[in-house]
């Protein structure tokens, strides 16, 4: 899809962020609005997924053949289920339940009510990286060329076993797995670099062995080309590790570049002025 095509699914995919929170007055919308372009990227133009010959998304939980994606800070499903739902993977109605009891759209991602699209229940922090490494080995023994994508936050790099995962990839050449981290200062308790300052990240995962590339996750034209050039790169012997610059709450004014809207809903007021903001381009479910 050209760049303009694009940002018209992200404008969308913003204003389904805005509205699936406000309707359930719970949920994430600071970080799932930063990453929209990053997920609108990846399932509209750079990722290689299963499809009939209707063009019909199909999901089985092998995934063999196509590129895989693992959400890791699982917050921020409602980007996550949006993107899915645009795609193709359910219907874009349904996306009203998010949050509402008996909904398969739970606050964090989960695999027993069988959302198409979800193959790892996720939320606890620390634990994505892993399972998508996993991931990409076990292609790796399928003879399966196709990769593995993983976005991860920044405060999520506290955890340990981030640090166990970033030092196990080099090591074993895992050269077919693409890991993101969202890049946007901010976690549930403040600023990172005042929580736990993750200092030289980049600095981090080069010296672990990573190839460490930098994007802006807020420029579309700049997702798509640095997602080329890490594909371009598999194979290399390297996993990749992109630093994706982002401000929280990108495409909402009032809600950018505060912790403050890590997980708090809009009242009625701020969900129209948010709206006012975000063309609808796909027609609101």
């Amino acid at each position: 899809m050209v760049i303009t095509e694009l940002q018209k699914v992200a404008s969308q995919v913003r204003r389904d962020i805005v509205r699936q929170v406000h309707a359930c007055q719970s949920g994430h919308p600071g970080g799932s609005l930063g990453c929209a372009d990053l997920l609108v990227g990846l399932y509209f133009d750079q990722m290689t997924l299963k499809a009939d010959d209707a063009g019909n998304k199909v999901f089985d939980m092998d995934g063999i053949g196509e590129d895989l994606f693992f959400l890791s800070n699982g917050h921020i499903s409602p980007v996550f289920y949006s993107v899915l739902a645009r795609a193709g993977y359910f219907p874009a109605a349904e996306l009203a339940t998010f949050r509402k009891l008996n909904s398969r759209l739970q606050g964090h991602p989960t695999t027993h009510e069988h959302l198409e699209g979800i193959r790892i229940a996720s939320g606890s922090l620390g634990q994505g990286m892993s399972v998508a490494i996993g991931a990409a080995q076990a292609k790796k023994l399928n003879k399966d060329n196709s990769l593995v994508f993983v976005l991860m936050g920044d405060g999520e790099q506290n955890e340990g076993q981030v640090w166990e995962a970033a030092m196990y990839a080099p090591h074993h050449k895992v050269d077919n797995l693409v890991a993101v981290i969202d890049y946007n200062g901010q976690q549930i308790d403040g600023p990172t670099d005042k929580v736990m300052n993750n200092r030289d990240l980049g600095a981090k995962y080069a010296a672990f062995g990573w190839n460490v590339m930098k994007m802006n996750g807020n420029d579309m034209a700049d997702v798509v080309k640095v997602l080329a050039e890490a594909r371009a790169f598999s194979g290399n012997g390297q996993p990749t590790m992109i630093l994706m610059t982002t401000e929280m709450g990108a495409g909402v004014d009032f809600m950018m570049g505060s912790h403050k809207w890590h997980g708090v809903a809009p009242n009625d007021e701020q969900l129209a002025a948010a709206l006012a903001q975000l063309p609808e381009t796909l027609g609101d479910y």
